[in-house]
């Protein structure tokens, strides 16, 4: 998203126009960008848009998860390996966790 350079304005500024100020300019698809000593701290965005957003930060995570299935699914050798063994090269001992569980 490339932030509209004439849509920064001030805390104070945005203090001075009003809540309602912000509302109408997001709502016709501008995006105020709010300063605060200088430094951008807040934007303000429509309902669209953060849908859009949303949609976006779902699809990033589904994404994610598919890359996660793909990666296994290529580097899979097909060695399984039980709790037991996988315990046992750790030097775990599952029946002492068992009873340690049982003290809480």
């Amino acid at each position: 998203m490339k932030i509209d350079t004439s849509a920064l304005v001030s805390v104070s500024e945005a203090s001075r126009k009003g809540v309602s100020w912000l509302v109408s300019e997001a709502a016709e698809g501008r995006t105020p960008v709010v300063l605060s000593h200088n430094r951008p701290v807040a934007a303000v965005v429509g309902l669209e848009t953060m849908e859009r957003l949303q949609r976006l930060d779902e699809m990033e995570s589904d994404l994610r998860l598919w890359v996660a299935t793909i990666v296994r699914e290529v580097s899979d050798n097909g060695v399984r390996h039980s709790l037991d063994d996988v315990a046992a090269m750790l030097g775990v001992d599952l029946d002492d966790e068992d009873d340690d569980e049982d003290d809480r």
